[in-house]
């Protein structure tokens, strides 16, 4: 810097490198948010899935506030606890008999893969089938399936540290939610506070509409299968309801091993019972879809596939879980930071602007 220049010239310069190195030091703590996040990214959908459950505890809590007129207090602690109680009693109930069927299917179903393998090298079209899905390609796949359902904590820890944080949430929302609105500029309070609510109320219907339609698919599905006389029926049916979880990629996943068992039966058998399960998912979709649309915002099938098939890549069976939930997450905010403004903006334009 020469000594012959002005003050007000030297005043410019030193403001124009002021400028630079907040810039710089703005993309590298973007950078260090977007590596710290790209590493905990589990963590976060971790956090989501607490918050899920949380959701669900006060949304049975209100109920019971309202049909019991108990305090909120009492209505909360018989939320969470009658919760636990009834899904370790139908576990102690029905472990037993889940077992068995486990077992059952363990044994069933190499002897059916065998079995699918001889019908298939029947034909040309089954043996080409054959040759794709050769040893090599079989331990790629397996590992590409291990790669896909493993978490950073693995399952167990995961569930453990969801179920820890659904029961913090759930014991006081306030603090976690006064705490986001604290770190909002004053004059965007208003904003957060209207993004909070509308995302637990979508989160609401989401969540209420899942489960109802996991009971009853499991339903279905577990009287058809009885009817039919599929071994371990009570097994496929808790996984098709488990795997309601995962819209469109679930559903086909649920009927492979019924289609397969049934296969040992008979052919016929194995459409029948391929039709159950298509009759059963339309049944479901067509009394349920409509109820979760009425309380959750249209999303389109386009973009819920490849939310789903980017979460499964980033963060597996539970990235895919929580892909619907996310999506509606950031559709909301989108709607509510970037597209309300835009319509606000162009309403005060055609308002300003004269008609010519």
């Amino acid at each position: 810097m020469s000594l012959h220049q002005s003050p007000e010239k030297i005043k410019k310069e030193l403001s124009y490198i002021q400028k630079v190195w907040q810039t710089v030091a703005i993309v590298a703590l973007l950078v260090v948010v977007i590596l710290i996040a790209r590493v905990a990214f589990n963590v976060l959908l971790m956090i989501l899935a607490g918050s899920l459950i949380a959701v669900y505890f006060h949304g049975l809590g209100d109920m019971i506030e309202r049909r019991t007129k108990l305090n909120r207090r009492a209505a909360m602690i018989i939320s969470v606890v009658g919760s636990f109680v009834i899904l370790g009693t139908l576990l102690w109930f029905m472990g037993t008999k889940i077992q068995d069927q486990i077992a059952l299917l363990t044994e069933s179903l190499p002897h059916t893969i065998e079995s699918a393998k001889i019908k298939l090298s029947q034909s040309s079209t089954g043996t080409k089938i054959l040759d794709y899905l050769s040893e090599d390609s079989n331990s790629k796949w397996m590992a590409t399936a291990q790669r896909f359902f493993s978490t950073s904590f693995g399952v167990m820890g995961n569930l453990y540290v969801i179920l820890l944080l659904s029961i913090f949430f759930t014991a006081n929302p306030n603090i976690y939610k006064d705490g986001m609105l604290k770190l909002v500029p004053q004059g965007n309070k208003g904003l957060a506070k209207t993004c909070i609510d509308r995302t637990s109320l979508v989160l609401k219907g989401w969540l209420k509409g899942t489960m109802l339609s996991m009971v009853l698919i499991t339903i279905l599905i577990a009287v058809g299968l009885s009817i039919m006389g599929i071994p371990g029926a009570l097994v496929l049916a808790m996984l098709t309801g488990m795997l309601k979880l995962i819209p469109n990629f679930g559903s086909m996943a649920a009927m492979i091993p019924g289609v397969l068992l049934a296969l040992t039966v008979s052919t016929n058998t194995a459409l029948i019972v391929a039709l159950i399960y298509i009759v059963s998912q339309t049944i479901v979709s067509n009394i349920v879809t409509p109820l979760i649309q009425k309380r959750m915002i249209n999303l389109p099938p386009a973009l819920t596939i490849i939310s789903q098939v980017i979460m499964g890549t980033l963060s597996g069976a539970l990235g895919i879980i929580l892909a619907v939930p996310l999506l509606a997450i950031i559709i909301i905010l989108v709607d509510e930071l970037y597209v309300k403004k835009i319509a606000a903006n162009e309403q005060i334009s055609e308002e300003v602007v004269p008609d010519l």
